[in-house]
Order: structure tokens, then sequence, then C-alpha cells
């Protein structure tokens, strides 16, 4: 409520739509060159960058623009002048606006100077980008009106005609003295009418093309439309066809592709539109303006009346005289203000400025109130104690019976409580409390408004769907502070990735997504994709530690990929999935052929990934008997699924399918603690050792031992009590690995290391040799057919006896009979697993049986004269 006098300046036009800031209107990118650039150099690149104007820099500064207007000031005649350099020509100085100022402000500079451009600058006078009518017109939200008004009403001269048979330098002349930017060209022998523009002449230029006649240049027919059409389809069909100008045609004209049959009576420009624009709401505001000018005329002259009225309201009221001196203030105004009123009598009320408002806020006011009298409005002020409050203030004149504003007379209420409920009401309905991104509902309400644009303007958008690889274990290891952090981080680079009218979301965990509303080139789509990935891998220093965290990207396309909302980020889903298999950190479009999926494939997937999230696995465990002491030597923790909708799943299905989809590490370590936590909560006659099966991808991770011995030590178990079973697809062989070095530190711990499915894979001495190994468990498959079949009990021989000479332990799986177990032990391998002894047991079972074999841990479940052969060294 800052009455500040009146000062010199134009009069502001205001739009009928929002007036939004003149930086938010214009893209980033600039086309520049420096003075001394040729003429045909600088049209060519005028030409291939497709745009109206370009910047003249020197030493970082501009010293002028040269824009396709400026093509009818050359000579077209003169032979150099291809060569000449940019500074001849140029126009100087450039006029600018800053970027914070409203597009209305922007809309008077351009129709008082007769400007079609402006140069948009920032705080610190540096270029941003260039504002054009086109953009004016395209920002001023009036649709309503565009489709109101026909293209007849916007045409206010004859267009200029030229004759074919023309010098290009004579109608360039006549342009020139003209002023105008096109002109129809009559090509003569029956043809349609053509047209010449600046965008021609900037094209002549960079091709270095010297025609000899008007009708060399003017080519194509003249696009015409009829006069009663819609501004508003006109305006689509000139962003359709990416042209400049329509010629407007008589109601006898016929339709638009063609050439009309009646009188061509104008040619439509979006200058033409604008100037519209601009006439038709200075004469809808001023009618609205008098009809409320009229009620509060009426209020004015009962002001003396009401004084009892105004001394009791709730809102502030304060009278000023006519330069802005405050002449009375009610009871409200002091309580709202801390001024009394014998403080405020005789102040302006810049008493109560806050200074957030700049002198452009304020200029506008009082060209308001001094051009129609009224003025209403969000502002912010302070009050005496020097906080800050936010007030709707209405400012009326008093007008005397002479019409000349006399008083101003100001109400206002405090709205600052409201506007910070609404702004959280707000926030928690539309943003991430987290990362300040917008979230699901936002997204949703976003990208519904980009299909309808798309679909309009027959356009592609794209949907980004971002997953962060391996998140989880940044917080089982650092703690959900370090992973929220982790997560703001993330967004930020995200924020400043994404381009102008692209919008960053956070779905929820660390799940996020980018919708890029209009996209000219999937190849754009695939350069931010590139970059994101980079960016999101450059190394962040989370809690004193410096991390690297990845992303896989799956990528959807409108209309390719999908037609709504829910099916863009489903295939987008899809193919960020896909980005995974192929080794994370990556991204990948979506296609036809991810959609293909089978039913089941995709439920199976599905209900893994719930199963992980709900812990909804379980251990079971099934013991390793010595057939020949009758001892429990160990047990064997295996991973078993049950889902709701599929029943029991085999981990021959789900246990590859973790592996691909990225998810053995999580369950691997998910199975780990299961196992240790079980251990501890066992009686104490349950001490022997229980083996658990590890995937390659956890020998890659060089904290693995570091864990396994933190779980242990948390449950005070000693390390003995645990083994570790690898396949041999894990082992790597050749030089001094990290995985040997691993398997030498989880060994020096106590921890057992065993082979399992020993003489599938490599079955090589070496890795035996090398590795730091206890036990081979020989697999079920040599085991299956025995007695019967002769070979496999030569290969079983074979392989008990290379342990034996290398001194390690030996544990046959698979055995369903007692013939297997006497063979077995006769050959020397006495430690049996398999179904003859037990099938696997929850732990509640286990129990149970430790307690029935007693403090010697003999095993009972024998068949009864169960007496196997002595070990023999002798082969089958």
């Amino acid at each position: 409520m800052d009455f500040l006098a009146a000062p010199a300046g134009e009069s502001v036009s205001l739009s009928l739509g929002d007036d939004p800031e003149v930086g938010k209107l214009v893209s980033r990118g600039l086309l520049t060159c420096e003075p001394s650039l040729p003429l045909k150099q600088v049209a060519q690149r005028m030409h291939q960058a497709n745009v109206s104007c370009i910047l003249v820099m020197e030493a970082q500064q501009v010293v002028g623009i040269w824009s396709e207007g400026d093509t009818r000031r050359l000579d077209f005649n003169r032979l150099d002048l291809l060569e000449m350099p940019i500074r001849q020509w140029m126009s100087s100085p450039v006029t600018s606006i800053e970027a914070h100022l409203p597009m209305s402000r922007a809309s008077a500079m351009m129709k008082s100077q007769h400007l079609r451009r402006l140069l948009v600058v920032d705080a610190d006078q540096q270029p941003l980008g260039v504002l054009t009518q086109s953009d004016i017109v395209r920002h001023q939200g009036v649709e309503h009106y565009l489709l109101m008004r026909s293209v007849g009403s916007s045409v206010t001269r004859e267009p200029l005609r030229l004759y074919g048979y023309l010098s290009l330098a004579e109608a360039v002349q006549r342009l020139r003295d003209t002023g105008r930017e096109a002109a129809i060209v009559e090509r003569g022998r029956g043809l349609p009418p053509g047209i010449i523009t600046e965008r021609d002449l900037i094209k002549l230029l960079a091709s270095s093309e010297r025609p000899a006649t008007l009708q060399e240049i003017a080519d194509r027919p003249l696009l015409c439309v009829p006069s009663d059409l819609s501004l508003l389809s006109a305006v689509d069909l000139l962003r359709e066809k990416g042209y400049r100008h329509l010629g407007v045609m008589d109601a006898t004209g016929s339709d638009q592709e063609n050439l009309p049959s009646g009188r061509i009576c104008g040619l439509l420009s979006f200058s033409d539109i604008l100037a519209s624009i601009e006439s038709e709401y200075v004469h809808q505001l001023r009618a609205a303006i008098e009809a409320r000018d009229q009620a509060l005329q009426s209020s004015m002259e009962n002001l003396v009346l009401a004084q009892k009225v105004i001394e009791a309201s709730l809102d502030g009221i304060l009278i000023t005289d006519a330069q802005g001196v405050i002449q009375a203030v009610n009871p409200s105004f002091t309580a709202l203000t801390g001024y009394a009123a014998e403080e405020a009598i005789g102040q302006t009320p810049k008493l109560l400025s806050s200074g957030l408002h700049d002198a452009a806020f304020y200029q506008e006011m009082w060209d308001s109130l001094q051009q129609h009298g009224y003025w209403q409005g969000e502002i912010c002020n302070r009050r005496k104690n020097g906080d800050l409050y936010t007030e709707w203030l209405t400012i009326t004149g008093i007008r005397h019976a002479t019409g000349e504003i006399r008083q101003f007379a100001a109400i206002f209420s405090d709205i600052t409580e409201r506007k910070r409920k609404e702004e959280q009401i707000h926030s928690l309905a539309y943003y991430d409390e987290l990362t300040g991104l917008a979230n699901r509902r936002l997204l949703q309400d976003r990208l519904d408004l980009a299909l309808a644009n798309a679909k309009r303007h027959q356009h592609k958008l794209a949907v980004l769907f971002l997953d962060l690889d391996l998140f989880k274990r940044i917080n089982d290891t650092l703690g959900h502070q370090a992973g929220d952090a982790v997560l703001k981080e993330i967004a930020q680079r995200l924020s400043q990735l994404a381009r102008g009218g692209e919008s960053v979301a956070r779905l929820g965990g660390d799940e996020f997504t980018i919708l890029v509303p209009e996209v000219q080139a999937l190849m754009d789509v695939e350069q931010l994709a590139a970059q994101i990935v980079t960016s999101l891998s450059q190394p962040l220093v989370i809690e004193q530690q410096s991390l690297v965290v990845s992303t896989s990207i799956g990528i959807s396309v409108y209309p390719d990929d999908g037609q709504s909302a829910e099916i863009l980020l489903k295939h987008a889903d899809t193919a960020m999935y896909r980005a995974k298999e192929a080794g994370r950190n990556h991204f990948c479009f979506y296609n036809a052929v991810m959609g293909e999926r089978n039913y089941a494939d995709l439920a199976l997937e599905h209900g893994l990934r719930k199963a992980l999230r709900q812990q909804a696995l379980f251990v079971v465990y099934q013991p390793k008997i010595d057939v020949v002491s009758r001892q429990w030597v160990g047990l064997e923790a295996l991973v078993r699924w049950t889902d709701e909708a599929l029943g029991p799943v085999s981990p021959a299905e789900f246990i590859p399918l973790a592996e691909k989809l990225g998810l053995i590490e999580e369950l691997g370590e998910w199975v780990l603690d299961e196992v240790i936590r079980q251990m501890a909560a066992w009686p104490q006659q349950v001490r022997i050792p229980v083996s658990i099966n590890v995937s390659a991808r956890q020998l890659l991770d060089a904290n693995f031992a570091t864990r396994i011995a933190q779980r242990l030590a948390a449950y005070q178990l000693p390390a003995q009590r645990l083994e570790l079973e690898l396949t041999e697809s894990c082992l790597v062989l050749g030089k001094e690995s990290a995985q040997q070095q691993l398997l030498r530190d989880l060994r020096s711990q106590g921890i057992g290391i065993s082979v399992d499915d020993f003489g599938t894979g490599y079955s090589s001495l070496s890795y035996l040799r090398q590795l730091p190994l206890d036990t081979i468990k020989i697999d079920a498959s040599f085991i299956r057919e025995l007695p019967g079949n002769r070979e496999d009990a030569q290969l079983v021989w074979a392989i008990i006896g290379m342990a034996r000479a290398l001194g390690l332990d030996l544990v046959a799986e698979g055995v369903e009979t007692a013939a297997q177990a006497t063979l077995l032990a006769g050959l020397g391998c006495s430690v049996c697993q398999g179904y003859w002894l037990a099938r696997p047991a929850l732990a509640d079972q286990v129990a149970l049986w430790m307690e029935a074999c007693g403090p010697e841990a003999q095993w009972q479940g024998f068949p009864a004269g169960w007496e196997p052969f002595a070990p023999s060294e002798s082969a089958p």
C-alpha cells in the first residue's frame, strides 16, 4: 500500500489473460555473431537456425541486432553486398526489457515503439532470449477472443501488390517505402498470386542467388483463407504451416489450401493479431471499469453516513489525499499495522513499505489509479514491529463532481495466515515433502495437460522413468537420513538438467520421472537421458562419505507407445526394468516387444518384487548327516517362496529371475540376516554350522566380509557356525583377484567355504589349489542313478579321491535311498544330504529334531536296522 508520486512514463497495456514475466516466455538459446561477420554468413546462420534475428556481440556485450526487417534496408544492386560486415547494417542500440517485468509491459513497449521483438535480459543486463510478437500472441490467454473474431476484422489496409517482372532491388525498395513486411506478387500467365516476405530475402542472401525478377522468388502460391475464418483457426494454421502471413479473401473465397476465387483484401500477420487484441482489451477494460466506477461513486457519496460501519470493520481502512498523504485511518488499521492514528496521519503509505516490491510494481499501481481510479491486488507490507505480512488491498479513487480524483480510499485485510495455509495445503497436495519436486498427483495433472496439447497440435511428448540402482544399500548401510540426503541431491541435479517446460517429479522411494511436453526429435530425448545418466553417476558427498549413485531410465513416447498417461507411465516403467537388465546405469526406449511378455512372467516378476518388499519369503533347513557315525554335521539354509496368487514357486524359477532383475543381492542379504537371527534363537544344543548359498554378485562386494562379521558380532555368534556355499560358476581363476582376497578374509574369520554342485562347472584342480576351500559338495546329478550307473560311480570315486588328496571334506547331495548312502559311505563319503535323511524343514521343526537327538547329536531318522558299509579305499 505504497502510493508513490506519479512518475513520468508511458501507459501500460494489459492482457486479457494472465500477466507472466517475460523471462518465462522466451527460450534461453540465442543466435549471435561478431560485428565483422559478412552479411552472407549471417544470413546463412539465421536460415539454418530458422530464426528471425541475430544478436551482434563484441567483447561479450550486445552491440547490435540484425533482423529480417533489416533486409528492407539493403541495396540488392550492390555487387559487394554479401561480403559487407554486419556492423554496417545492424540496428543499434538494442531495445531490451528485464526478465522480471510482466508481459503487458513488453506488449506496450513493442506497440509504442513500433517494435516486432525485444531483447530479454537478466538483472545483470546479460541477454537471456528474444521476445517476439508471436510469443505475445501465444501467451495472451485469449483463445476465447480469437475464436469469436474473424480474420477480416484484423485486416485494416489493402495489401501491397507487386508485379513479377520487377527486379529484387525494386521490390525491396517498395517494401521499404511502404513499411510493409510482405507483399503479394502478381505472377501473371494465369498463375495464382505468390508472396515475397522478409524471410525470403534471408533465404536469398544465404544462398547467394541473384534472381533476375521477382517472379523467380515467389514460386509458391499464397495460402489464403476466407475473411470470416476465426482468428484462432488462423493462428493454428500459421503455427501448423510455419508461415508468417496469410492472404485474406472476401466472403466469396473458396477453401484454404487452393487458390480462392474471391478478391484478396489483405495480408494477416502476427502484428495485425496483436494490435487487434490490444485494441479489443482496452475497449472491454474501459466498459468494465466504467460500470464499477459508477457503483463505487455511489458508495463514496455515502462514506460519511457509513462512518460507524467503517469503524466497526475488521478490514483496515485509510483515506489519503490525491498526493497519497494519509488523512484518516480506522481502528482496524491500528490493530493490523501497529501504528496509531496520530502516527499514520500526515505520513504516506510508504510508512508500511516492506521493500520487497520494485519501482515497476508501484509505477503500475499508480498508473492504474491515475488512469482508472482503481487498483486491487496482493501486496506485502511491514508492521510497526518489523514483522512482514501479506494483505489483499483495494484502492479506489474518490472523484469530485467534476470527475477529478480528490482522495483515495484503501481497504485491506491481513491474509498472511490464509496464504500460509493455502501454500501448505497446495504443497502437501502437489509437491513431494522431501525433495520439493512435483508429486505423482501433480505429474498426472501436467501429463494430462501435455497430452491434450500434444493431441491438439500433433506433436510428440516423452516420459522418462528413473529408478536409482541399488539405492536400498545406502539406506541399509548409512541409514535413512543419508538416503534422504542422496534423494535431495539427485532431485537437485535432475532439476538443473530439466529444460524449459519440462517437469521433474518424484513418484516415491527412489523413483523419479521427467516429462518432456514437446519433442521435436527423439535424439533430443536420448541426449537428455544420456546427460542424466552421466550427471547422476558423478560422486556426491553425504555425511563426509563419497558415494556414487547410478540410475536406470525407461522412456516412452506419445503417440508411439501409448495414448494415455497411465499407459505411457506403465511402458516407461517397463523400459526402465529392461535398462536394469541391460546392466544398470543405462537408458532404454520402450518398444512393442517388451509389452508382449507372457502374463505368467509378469506375474512372477511383480510377485517377487512384492515378496521382497514385504519380506514374504522364508527359510527352511536341510540336515547334513554322517551316515556312519549317525552324527549331525550341519544344516543347509534354503530360501522358499509361497505366493498368495501363484502358490509355491520353485527356487529354480525365482532365483534366476532375481539374478536377471538385479535383485539377487537384496535377496542374499535378507537370507543372511534371517539365518543368523534364527541361529541365535535356537536352543543351546543346536550348535552345528549352517551353510548359506551366496551369489557371484555378493562376492564382487568388497565390504561383504565386513558386513558378515558385523552381523555375527551383533548376535554374539562364533564365525565357525557359518559356512558359505559357492557355485563353480562364481569362481574367478587366474591371477590373484579381489574375489580370492575376499574368500581369504572370510576364511580367516573362521567361516567355512564350500563348493556347491561340484562337477557341473569348471571342475578344475586349479581353483581347488588356489582358493581357500574347506568342503566339496558332490552334485546330485552324479548320485541320482547310483548304485546302478557304473560310470557315475567311477566319477564319484574320482572326486572323493581328489578331495581326500587335497585334504577337503565331502558332502554328497541328493541322497534319496539307503543303497546310495551305503555306496557313498563305502567309497569314503559318509556325509550325506537328501530326502532319504530328511526333507527341508522350518526352524521350529529343526529345534524338535535336535531335542530328539540328545546331547550326542545322534540322528534318529534312520530306518530300523540301518547299518552302512565301513569306508573303503577301493574303487567300485
